[in-house]
């Protein structure tokens, strides 16, 4: 099934795969497969709600830490209760702040302190909460059988439904498991969790039941009420750390995020920088680093109220759960579930829960006028993309020359070439000597072994070479220029040494290649990109001029392609080209 968010035009996948997404299967197609691949309207909402999901983690970026560093810091009130709420507000603010400050020198510096941290929380917390289950209420396991929650139920009805939305935090967090598998395998994750992570929250939330049980009045702040006055600073320590460490988790993801969107092409070009030499998940964006510091400030200044935050994160999490299902296809177990849990945090939108729905639509928003421009362009470039013959035609103009240099000339596909060419030979009636088409290609591999990394071919014209640099997800395409340079010319050597085989009548023409390859080296580099942008002309329906227009915005506010090899820019040309939409 194609979900693509085009009209049904022909787009041949190979040629960019990073936006031609095609599914193989069964020749039989279901309903559903028809009706998508029948309906533009239906890809898009698709499409839409697909980066929705993905921007509600970027939503978690910015909420769970404000609440779970506000929670912990809301602790230090109990020894000392002359402390206001705002003063408490404002510590949380300015450790957040310091937490985001620390980003650009990565987790690695720091992260030999989380074990130990996350090691104490979960030992002391579940021993508090055994403590407090013999205190309280030795009996509470007997919750277990679905007998009482059905009582639950029985007893109160509208009421029992409207609370399910208070208890969705106790299972949030569960998304984060999918993203530690980027850093570790998946028997540690589950080993780690079932005989730590798991028994060491029930017991917690179990002695906090069995104190709230005696309690019941002390439910607004469950947690440092239910711990014993003796122990209370160290775990009130404990449990800033650990906020800290939980909140340097998210901060991380959202990077990571970030990061993958922007190597797929489905999120405005930003600086990615990577903290670590030897672990490529390590990264870090200035840019994204600071809007979160806003972002973060404004919600614990603003929505101080740790109720309201929190029925934020219910929000987010279960939506963001509900929202895999698209991928994992458990739908029906899961659309149950999560649905009963969906319709109760509903209830909670006018309490808070409208933060991250605004901030995913925001973000969702963005993501999808960038993709859908990109998209645009690609269906622009494939139907009128010039081949060879057009090509050898243009060049056999006597007014146009072949100047000295190589010439990294960039583009979206790959079996054609873009129709920028055209336009800026017959502009500046002229193409360098050795001219090499550079387009990147996305795979969906980790990391691609060194000698299929760059791909070169011959395209059949002299000094004219097709060049396809591949990477996976975990690859890295921040290299400096010269090197960049180095790697594709000394690859496109060795293809034309080894092109001549056992021939010997065309070693002269390899000779000649090869000394046509040094010269344009020496005589300089270029790199040249297109800068395109679309015509909207009177034809065009409402959806194109507006987003088209966006997309618009969103280029000439973000960062260049080429910058992020490291091109210096004096080598660095753009063509500019009007698209007709």
């Amino acid at each position: 099934m194609n979900i693509g968010i085009l009209s049904s035009k022909r787009i041949d996948s190979n040629s960019s795969p990073s936006h031609a997404n095609h599914y193989e299967g069964s020749k039989k197609q279901s309903r559903l497969a028809k009706f998508f691949e029948n309906s533009i309207v239906a890809r898009r909402m698709l499409v839409f709600i697909a980066m929705l999901g993905m921007c509600m983690l970027i939503g978690d970026g910015i909420v769970t830490p404000a609440i779970s560093v506000l929670s912990a810091m809301e602790g230090i009130r109990a020894p000392f209760p002359s402390v206001s709420k705002s003063l408490v507000e404002a510590l949380s603010a300015v450790v957040l702040i310091l937490l985001f400050l620390v980003q650009k020198y990565g987790t690695s510096r720091v992260s030999f302190l989380f074990s130990p941290i996350m090691g104490a929380w979960t030992f002391t917390t579940p021993l508090v909460g055994f403590y407090s289950i013999i205190h309280h209420y030795p009996s509470i396991f007997k919750a277990i059988s679905p007998h009482y929650i059905i009582r639950f139920f029985v007893r109160n009805g509208k009421e029992g439904w409207l609370l399910l939305g208070g208890t969705v935090l106790c299972i949030t967090g569960a998304e984060a498991l999918f993203a530690d598998l980027g850093h570790f395998n998946r028997s540690s994750i589950q080993i780690a969790f079932l005989f730590t992570i798991y028994p060491s929250l029930v017991l917690t939330y179990a002695g906090q039941t069995a104190y709230l049980i005696k309690n019941p009045d002390d439910h607004d702040d469950g947690f440092y009420k239910f711990v014993p006055t003796p122990v209370y600073c160290p775990i009130f320590v404990i449990a800033t750390l650990a906020a800290i460490v939980a909140s340097q988790s998210l901060m991380s993801a959202t990077f990571s995020v970030i990061k993958q969107s922007v190597v797929l092409d489905y999120f405005p070009r930003v600086k990615v920088v990577h903290t670590s030499s030897s672990k490529e998940g390590e990264v870090y964006s200035p840019e994204i680093n600071h809007l979160l510091i806003i972002l973060c400030a404004a919600v614990i200044l603003i929505f101080g109220d740790r109720k309201d935050i929190g029925n934020a994160i219910s929000d987010d999490h279960v939506l963001e759960n509900s929202t895999s299902t698209l991928v994992a296809l458990y739908f029906f177990v899961f659309f149950v579930m999560a649905g009963v849990y969906v319709s109760a945090v509903f209830t909670k939108i006018p309490e808070g829960g409208w933060i991250p729905f605004a901030f995913s639509f925001v973000f969702g928003f963005i993501m999808f006028g960038w993709f859908y421009g990109r998209q645009r362009k690609i269906e622009y470039e494939l139907t009128h993309q010039i081949d060879l013959d057009r090509l050898r035609m243009l060049l056999s103009d006597p007014t146009v020359q072949r100047v000295p240099g190589i010439c990294f000339f960039y583009t979206n596909i790959q079996d054609g070439l873009t129709p920028i060419l055209g336009h800026g030979i017959k502009n500046m009636k002229s193409l360098h000597k050795v001219t090499i088409f550079t387009t990147f290609r996305y795979l969906l591999v980790p990391k691609v072994a060194p000698h299929e990394r760059i791909v070169i071919k011959k395209l059949g014209l002299k000094g004219v070479y097709g060049c396809v640099i591949q990477y996976g997800y975990a690859d890295s395409l921040n290299v400096e220029g010269d090197d960049f340079v180095s790697q594709v010319t000394n690859r496109l050597l060795g293809h034309i040494q080894n092109s001549s085989g056992f021939v010997p009548s065309i070693a002269p023409e390899i000779e000649d290649e090869i000394s046509d390859l040094e010269e344009a080296k020496l005589a300089g580099v270029v790199h040249i990109r297109g800068k395109t942008r679309f015509y909207v002309g009177k034809s065009c329906g409402w959806f194109d001029r507006f987003m088209l227009a966006f997309d618009e915005v969103l280029h000439n506010n973000c960062r260049s392609a080429l910058p992020t090899l490291g091109v210096p820019l004096p080598q660095h040309i753009e063509v500019g080209m009007l698209y007709e939409a």
